[in-house]
C-alpha cells in the first residue's frame, strides 16, 4: 500500500477580503500616503500598514500589541499582500506617528471619499461626544501639547479617579454612518465642539444644506448665533435648567397632539402598552450672557411621553421609599447611643436629604424633651410632590426649523434618531474594542483612536450595505437561533464570516477557501462579493 502525505496550512481568513475592499473603495491607503508620504525605501507604506490595523481592528480587536503574530495567523499576507515581519510594533508606531499630525484631514478626506462612492445621504448629521478613561499617570509634562491630551474631566462611566480622552462623532441619518470623527482633549467641553464641527460638516456636505441633531450641550448663546448666522438648521433637548418646571405644570396635556411615531423597542408591544408622545409647541428665547446681547427666538416642542412619565414615577417612589426607610430608622434612634444630641441628628438628616435627593419635600423638627433627649419627627411635603408629579414625562426641543419643513410630531421623530450614534458610541466601545489602549503617549493615542474611528466607519458601510441589498423589511434568517427573521447588525456580520478560513496552496494547488455555512455565502451576496471577487485569493 502507499501512501501519500500531504501538509495542509490553513489561516483565518474572516471578513479580511471584506473590509480590503471596502478599504479599497475609500482609498485609505492612497489618501494616507498622500497626507502622509514615508520614504522611499520602506518596504510599505504608511497607508498600507494603516489598512492592516483597520483590519485587524474589524477582525481580531486587541490592544495593539503582537499585531505580527495575528498576521500570522491570519490571512494578512495572502489578502494586503504585507508580510507578518513588517507589522512588527516599530513599525506601527511610526505610521501612527506620521498620521498623527493629519489626522482631521484624513478622517474628512476619506468620510468625503464615503459620501460619493456609497451615495451616502447627507441632509442629517448626528452629533455627540463620550470618553473613554485610561489607566496610567500619564504625566502633564510628558505630553505633547499639539496634540489632544489625556487629563481629568467628566467620564461617562464615572470613573473620576482615571484620566481620560474624548471622542466625538457626527453620524448620517442614513445608516448612521460616522463620516467625521474627532479626537478632543479630555478636559474640553462639549458645548465648545459645535462651532467646529458645524464648519466641518459644511466643507464635507458641499453646498448641501443638512440638519444638526445634538444634545443639550449644543444649546448656549454662542452656538446658536453661529448655527443660525451659517444658515445651518438645528434640533436639541432644551438644557432643564432653561425651562421653569412651571412651564411644564401650566400645559395642559389633553391640548396636546398625540404623535404617530412607536419606538424600536415597542414594535411587538400591543398597542394599549405602547409609549405614546404628545406634542404642543411655543416659542423659546435664547438670551445671551450679556445685556446688550439681543434674544434669539427658535421654536420650542414641547414633549409628553408616558414613558419617560412612568420611569421618572417610578424613581421618585423608589427615592422616597429609601429616604422613608432611613428616617424612620433615624427616628427610632434618635436620643439613643449614636444620636444623643441634636447635632447628629441634624447632621444625619443633612446626609439623608443629600444623597436621597429629598430636601425640596422634606420637612422635620428636632425637639427635646426636659431631660435633654432629642426626638425627631418628619413628614413629606405632599403638595411638592403633586407638583413634581405633574411635570413628569414633559421635555422640550429647540429647532430652528420652520413650521413649512417640520410639524411638531415630525421635530420629535427626527430627534429621535438621535440614538443612531448612541448606538454607534456602543460598537466603538464593544465590537471594536477601543479601550485598553497600550499606548504611551497622547500623540499616539489621538492616532489610535482615530484608526478605530475609520475600523467604525467600515463597519457600519458593511451593515448599511447588507440592509439595503436586503431591501423592504430589511431583515434576514439564519444570524441568530430560531431563524427569526431580524435585521442584520455590524456586529452579526462580522461574526458569522469569522469563521472563513483559507487553505494556503502550494505550487500545484491553488489556495482554497473554506465556507462551512450558507449565511456566510448569504452575506456575501448582499455585500457584492464572491470568492472569485479580485480582492478575495484566488481559487
Amino acid at each position: 500500500m502507499e501512501c501519500v502525505v500531504t501538509s495542509v496550512v490553513e489561516k483565518r481568513l474572516g471578513a479580511l477580503p471584506v473590509a480590503a475592499e471596502f478599504l479599497r473603495r475609500l482609498d485609505v491607503a492612497g489618501t494616507v500616503d498622500r497626507l502622509c508620504p514615508g520614504r522611499d525605501i520602506a518596504h510599505v507604506t504608511h497607508g498600507q500598514v494603516i489598512e492592516v490595523l483597520v483590519a485587524n481592528r474589524l477582525t481580531a480587536p486587541a490592544p495593539l500589541w503582537r499585531v505580527d503574530r495575528w498576521a500570522r495567523e491570519w490571512a494578512v499576507e495572502e489578502v494586503f499582500g504585507i508580510e507578518a515581519e513588517l507589522l512588527n510594533d516599530d513599525r506601527l508606531g511610526r505610521a501612527l506617528d506620521a498620521i498623527a499630525p493629519r489626522l482631521r484631514e484624513l478622517t474628512d478626506s476619506i468620510g468625503a471619499q464615503a459620501i460619493g462612492e456609497f451615495g451616502i445621504d447627507v441632509s442629517t448629521f448626528h452629533w455627540d461626544m463620550t470618553s473613554m478613561s485610561l489607566y496610567g499617570a500619564y504625566p502633564a509634562d510628558d505630553q505633547d501639547e499639539e496634540y489632544p491630551r489625556i487629563r481629568h474631566g467628566h467620564p461617562k462611566d464615572r470613573r473620576y479617579d482615571l484620566k481620560q480622552i474624548q471622542t466625538g462623532l457626527a453620524v448620517t441619518g442614513d445608516g448612521g454612518i460616522p463620516l467625521l470623527s474627532r479626537v478632543i482633549d479630555g478636559g474640553a467641553a462639549e458645548i465648545s465642539q459645535i462651532t467646529g464641527t458645524m464648519n466641518a460638516l459644511r466643507a464635507m456636505a458641499g453646498p448641501k444644506k443638512f440638519l444638526l441633531i445634538a444634545d443639550s450641550k449644543l444649546i448656549s448663546y454662542g452656538n446658536v448665533t453661529a448655527l443660525i448666522g451659517a444658515g445651518t438648521d438645528f434640533i436639541a433637548p432644551a438644557p432643564a435648567s432653561r425651562v421653569d418646571d412651571a412651564v411644564y405644570a401650566a400645559l395642559d396635556l389633553e391640548t396636546a397632539t398625540v404623535v404617530d411615531y412607536t419606538p424600536a423597542r415597542d414594535e411587538n408591544t400591543p398597542a394599549a402598552a405602547r409609549e405614546t408622545y404628545r406634542v404642543l409647541e411655543d416659542i423659546h428665547l435664547v438670551t445671551g450672557p450679556r445685556k446688550s446681547d439681543p434674544p434669539l427666538q427658535v421654536r420650542r416642542i414641547l414633549v409628553h411621553s408616558t414613558g419617560n412619565a412612568k420611569g421618572q414615577q417610578r424613581a421618585r417612589e423608589k427615592r422616597l421609599a429609601k429616604a422613608r426607610e432611613d428616617l424612620d430608622k433615624l427616628q427610632h434612634s434618635a436620643g439613643g447611643r449614636y444620636y444623643s444630641t441634636a447635632e447628629k441628628i441634624a447632621a444625619r438628616l443633612g446626609v439623608i436629604t443629600r444623597t436621597r435627593r429629598v430636601s425640596g419635600c422634606l420637612h422635620t423638627e428636632i425637639t427635646t424633651d426636659e431631660t435633654g433627649r432629642p426626638a425627631l419627627s418628619w413628614h413629606f411635603d405632599q403638595d411638592v410632590l403633586q407638583a413634581e408629579a405633574a411635570v413628569d414625562g414633559w421635555y422640550a426641543l429647540l429647532t430652528t426649523l420652520t413650521p413649512e419643513q417640520a410639524d411638531p410630531g415630525e421635530v420629535l421623530r427626527r430627534h429621535k434618531g438621535q440614538g443612531t450614534v448612541e448606538r454607534r458610541y456602543s460598537d466603538f466601545k464593544g465590537p471594536l474594542a477601543v479601550t485598553p489602549v497600550f499606548v504611551q503617549d497622547n500623540k499616539r493615542v489621538a492616532a489610535l483612536i482615530t484608526v478605530i474611528c475609520l475600523a467604525l466607519l467600515l463597519f457600519c458601510l458593511i451593515e448599511r450595505q447588507v440592509r439595503r441589498a436586503l431591501g423592504g423589511d430589511q431583515k434576514m434568517q439564519g444570524l441568530y437561533p430560531g431563524n427569526q427573521r431580524v435585521r442584520p447588525t455590524g456586529r452579526m456580520i462580522l461574526y458569522h464570516l469569522s469563521d472563513l478560513r483559507l487553505r494556503v496552496g502550494s505550487a500545484t494547488d491553488p489556495p482554497v477557501i473554506a465556507i462551512t455555512r450558507g449565511i456566510q455565502l448569504h452575506l456575501l451576496d448582499l455585500l457584492g462579493l464572491e470568492p472569485t471577487h479580485p480582492r478575495w485569493p484566488e481559487t
